[in-house]
C-alpha cells in the first residue's frame, strides 16, 4: 500500500508522518505519533473516546483520515496541561470526580475544550449538548458537566 506524507501540527509541534492511504487519524496519532491520548473505544464514531480538535474543532478520530489533516492543527488532551500545571478542565474533572474509569475522558475533554473556547459561559443544557456525542456508562453525566461548568467559572476568572 502507498504511504502519503502528511504534514500538520499537532499540540503545537509540527509533525511530518507517512501514513498508508486510508488510514483513521487515531491510528496514526497513537502509533505513528505515540500520542496515547486519544482512546479507541468503538471504532465506529459512536462513543466520542477518540475526539480531537482539528482546527479547534472536535472530530472523532476514528472516522477521520490521516490524510485530511494536511497542514492542520490536530490538539489532543496532552496540549491541555502547561507543564506540570493542568488545565482547569483536568483539575475540575479530578477534583470534581468526574472520571471514574476514565476511558471518556480524553474525549470529554476535548468536545468541552472545543466548546469552552467557542463559548465561555455556556449554560447547562449547552454543556449537554457539547458532550451529546461522548458516552459515558460510568458517571451518569452529572459530575461531568458540573466539571465542565466549574472550568468555565475558573477560565473567566482567569480572563478578568
Amino acid at each position: 500500500m502507498a504511504k502519503t506524507p502528511v504534514t500538520f501540527t499537532l499540540n503545537d509541534a509540527e509533525t511530518a508522518l507517512f501514513v498508508d492511504g486510508g488510514a483513521a487519524l487515531i491510528e496514526v496519532l497513537r502509533r505513528g505519533a505515540g500520542d496515547l491520548t486519544p482512546k479507541q473505544g468503538c471504532a465506529q464514531g459512536n462513543c466520542g473516546a477518540c475526539t480531537v480538535l482539528i482546527d479547534g474543532e472536535p472530530h472523532l478520530s476514528c472516522l477521520t483520515l490521516a490524510e485530511t489533516v494536511e497542514g492542520k492543527r490536530v490538539n489532543t488532551t496532552a496540549s491541555l496541561a502547561n507543564g506540570p500545571e493542568l488545565h482547569p478542565l483536568q483539575k475540575a474533572f479530578m477534583e470534581g470526580f468526574a472520571a471514574q474509569c476514565g476511558y471518556c475522558t480524553p474525549g470529554m475533554l476535548m468536545s468541552a475544550k472545543s466548546l469552552l473556547d467557542h463559548n465561555p459561559n455556556p449554560s447547562r443544557d449547552e454543556v449537554i449538548e457539547a458532550i451529546s456525542g461522548n458516552l459515558c456508562r460510568c458517571t451518569g453525566y452529572e459530575p461531568i458537566v458540573d466539571a465542565i461548568l466549574t472550568a468555565s467559572t475558573q477560565l473567566q476568572r482567569r480572563v478578568v
